[in-house]
C-alpha cells in the first residue's frame, strides 16, 4: 500500500459499509405509513412511546424508566444541568475517558477527579481514596470496551462499584454504546442490573445502525427521568421523532440482531488484524487486547511521546489523536488510541507499519 493513501487513526466512526441503508429506508417508509400523524407532529419529550416500550423490553426495564434523546451526549448535558451546582460540582471519571464528556463537564464547571483505569476497570483503591476526600455528584464510566482504552470492567469490580455508590450516595453514569459488540467471551451484568436505583445507563444506536439518526437513550430512576424530560422539553421540545420512529420500526421488524451479527463479522477480523500487526511491527508497545468494541490503545515505549509521534506521522500520511485529550487532569503523554472499525484489515496493517516507523524515528 502506498503512503499516498491517508490512514486516519483518530475518530471512532463506524464503517460506512456497515450501514443498513435499504432496511432503514424501508423502516422509514413503514413508520410514516403506520405512525405518520405522531412522528411528524410535536410529541412527548420522553420520546416516541413505541420505541420506549421496545427498549424497555430489550433491556429488561419498564417504559417509564426510559427516555430517548438526540444522542447520548445530549443526555450527559441534561445530567450536568440537573445535578451540578455551585455547591455540588464534583464528578469522577476514568483516566483515560471519552474526551467529549470531558468537554461537556468542563463547560458546566465541574470539578473533575480522575480515577486511574486498569485492565479490568477503575482502580478501586484509588476510588476509595478519592471518596475519603470528595463526594461526587456522579461517576461517569464506560464499563464495556471502554473508549478510549478498550478495557472492560470485571464482574468483581462492578459489584464493588455499586457497593461504594450505595455507601457514599452517588450515582453511577454507565455509558454502554459498545456493549452489544462483543466478539468473544462472556458479558458481565450491567451496573444498572446490579443497582437500578443507583445507576443511569446510557446507550445509543450510533455504533449499531449509524450516527445519523441521533438517537441516544437513558434507562434509570423514574424521578430523575421526569426531571430530564423537563430539561429536554425546555431545550428542543421534542426529540427527532422521524429518525427515532425509523429506528423503532427497524428494531420491531427484527432487523437489529442480524445487524449486530453482521457488525461482529465485519469488525472482529479488523481487531485481530490490528493486534497481529502490532505484535509484528511494534512488539515493544503495550496494547490492550479487548474482546469487542471500537478501540484498542497502547502505551508508547519509554522516551517516546504521542506528540513527537504525531508530528512525524504526518510525513507518512498517518493521522493520530493526541492521547492527552483523554485525560482530564493531565497525563497521557505516551497514550495512543487506535480505532479499528472504519479501516480495512489491509489499511490497519499498513497503518501500524507506518506507526512503528515513526515510533522508532522518535525514539
Amino acid at each position: 500500500m502506498s503512503t499516498n493513501e491517508a490512514i486516519v487513526f483518530t475518530r471512532g466512526v463506524p464503517a460506512t459499509e456497515s450501514f443498513p441503508k435499504d432496511e432503514m429506508a424501508a423502516a422509514a417508509q413503514e413508520v410514516i405509513r403506520a405512525h405518520g400523524d405522531t412522528i411528524l407532529q410535536y410529541g412527548s419529550a420522553f420520546g416516541f412511546q413505541p420505541l420506549r416500550e421496545w427498549l424497555a423490553e430489550w433491556h429488561g426495564a419498564q417504559a417509564e424508566n426510559v427516555l430517548c434523546s438526540n444522542g447520548s451526549l445530549q443526555i450527559i448535558e441534561f445530567i450536568c444541568a440537573l445535578l451540578l451546582s455551585a455547591e455540588a460540582r464534583t464528578v469522577f471519571v476514568e483516566a483515560p475517558t471519552y474526551d467529549r464528556t470531558i468537554t461537556i463537564l468542563r463547560k458546566h464547571g465541574a470539578e473533575i477527579i480522575s480515577i486511574p483505569l486498569q485492565a479490568d476497570g477503575p482502580d478501586i483503591g484509588a476510588l476509595q481514596a478519592a471518596l475519603r476526600k470528595h463526594r461526587p455528584c456522579f461517576f461517569y464510566l464506560i464499563p464495556d470496551f471502554q473508549n478510549p482504552a478498550g478495557a472492560t470492567c470485571s464482574g468483581e469490580k462492578r459489584r464493588q462499584l455499586v457497593a461504594l455508590a450505595r455507601e457514599h450516595g452517588f450515582m453511577l453514569l454507565e455509558d454502554s454504546p459498545y456493549r452489544e459488540l462483543r466478539y468473544r467471551g462472556e458479558a458481565q451484568p450491567t451496573l444498572r442490573e446490579l443497582a437500578p436505583e443507583q445507576v443511569l445507563q446510557l446507550s445509543s444506536f450510533s455504533k449499531l445502525i449509524g450516527p445519523g439518526p441521533r438517537l441516544g437513550y437513558a434507562i434509570g430512576p423514574q424521578q430523575l427521568l421526569r426531571e430530564m424530560a423537563e430539561e429536554a422539553e425546555n431545550t428542543y421540545i421534542t426529540p427527532g421523532l422521524l429518525a427515532h420512529g425509523s429506528v423503532y420500526e427497524f428494531c420491531r421488524a427484527g432487523q437489529l440482531q442480524p445487524q449486530i451479527e453482521k457488525l461482529k463479522k465485519l469488525y472482529a477480523p479488523r481487531l485481530q488484524a490490528t493486534l497481529a500487526a502490532l505484535d509484528e511491527y511494534l512488539p515493544e508497545a503495550e496494547p490492550t487486547r479487548p474482546d469487542g468494541g471500537f478501540f484498542l490503545s497502547l502505551t508508547l515505549p519509554e522516551g517516546v511521546t504521542t506528540m513527537s509521534v504525531r508530528s512525524r506521522a504526518t510525513e507518512v500520511n498517518l493521522t493520530l489523536a493526541d492521547g492527552r485529550g483523554f485525560f482530564a487532569n493531565g497525563g497521557g503523554e505516551r497514550f495512543l488510541r487506535l480505532p479499528f472499525c472504519a479501516l480495512t484489515p489491509q489499511q490497519l496493517r499498513a497503518g501500524v507499519e507506518r506507526l512503528a516507523e515513526v515510533v522508532r524515528a522518535a525514539a
